[in-house]
């Protein structure tokens, strides 16, 4: 008969230090074997090793991404100070534009004026010498009409013997100058 048996058979605990049908008694035994296997298995270092090497890794991707995060600003602040250069290069361009165009303006004005005075004085030489012409026109007039006048008016008071005579004296006078 064992132990147990007699336990069983008489109802009564048998006298000692550990009673074996006492659950509490088992489960310290398991649990004191699990620390046993836990502690030869090295677990806690396991388990540190884990988590350090879990740690590592988080705290490598917060300094990838805080580095990560300084580029980007670095990266900004470049664009920025392109932007702010390259509107202000625009801003240099529209204002040499603008001072071109005024020069542009103004060379466009001095040669209009000067294209208006040039025409004004060719005007004004054409002007003279129509003038000059129709004077001239009108003393060739007067000098032919006064000619015509005063051929008819010798004509009427010379008679045909009196222009002869004043042809001969006319065609001698022509002779001597021509000598």
């Amino acid at each position: 008969m064992t132990l147990m048996s007699i336990i069983l058979e008489t109802g009564t605990e048998a006298p000692g230090i550990f009673d074996l049908g006492d659950p509490r008694l088992w489960v310290f035994f398991s649990l004191a074997v699990l620390f046993a296997v836990v502690i030869w298995k090295k677990v806690p270092a396991l388990v540190a090793k884990s988590l350090d090497e879990r740690a590592d890794a988080i705290r490598a991707e917060l300094d990838d991404a805080r580095r990560l995060r300084e580029e980007a600003q670095e990266l900004l602040a470049s664009y920025e100070r392109r932007q702010r250069e390259a509107e202000k290069e625009a801003e240099d361009i529209i204002s040499q534009a603008r001072h071109e165009a005024e020069l542009f303006a103004h060379d466009a004005r001095e040669k209009l004026q000067d294209v208006l005075q040039r025409r004004a004085e060719a005007a004004t030489r054409k002007i003279a010498q129509a003038e000059a012409r129709a004077a001239a026109d009108v003393r060739a007039q007067a000098a032919a009409l006064a000619t015509s006048t005063a051929k008819f008016a010798l004509e009427e008071s010379l008679g045909k013997t009196g222009q002869g005579k004043l042809i001969n004296e006319s065609i001698d006078a022509l002779g001597k100058t021509l000598q």
